[in-house]
């Protein structure tokens, strides 16, 4: 998997927005068996976290892509927050829940690509 799709691009984006880290696409299309094209995993620090990034990913699939999820759900807690745009499916976890289910590994055999992560500091306003 070499480039994102419109749809995952404003996904990450917005997951970056913020300040989601460990940023994973999985593409499934070749999988033979999976009910999505793309999964996306992600996490955040807190649920507060979580839940700003579950309003930053629908606000701009909205306001980009005039795409709505069709479920979401996981918002009562917001431990682990899963969004169901049909061709993409969203995971946001804190990071206990996501090593907790290891939902990551469950297709080994599909291509994925680990987006890295943008750093709260730029390296060069850091003092020494």
């Amino acid at each position: 998997m070499k480039k994102l799709t419109k749809e995952l691009k404003v996904v990450v984006d917005a997951i970056q927005d913020k300040k989601g880290r460990r940023i994973r696409v999985v593409d499934l299309r070749k999988t033979g068996y999976s009910l999505t094209n793309y999964m996306v995993i992600c996490e955040g620090g807190t649920p507060n976290q979580v839940s700003a990034i579950t309003r930053s990913v629908g606000d701009k699939m909205r306001e980009t892509l005039r795409e709505y999820p069709l479920a979401v759900d996981g918002t009562r807690n917001n431990l682990w927050v899963a969004m169901d745009y049909a061709d993409v499916i969203v995971h946001i976890f804190v990071p206990d829940c996501r090593e907790f289910y290891d939902i990551d590994n469950l297709w080994e055999d599909a291509a994925h690509m680990d987006v890295p992560d943008v750093d709260a500091v730029a390296p060069d306003m850091v003092s020494d």
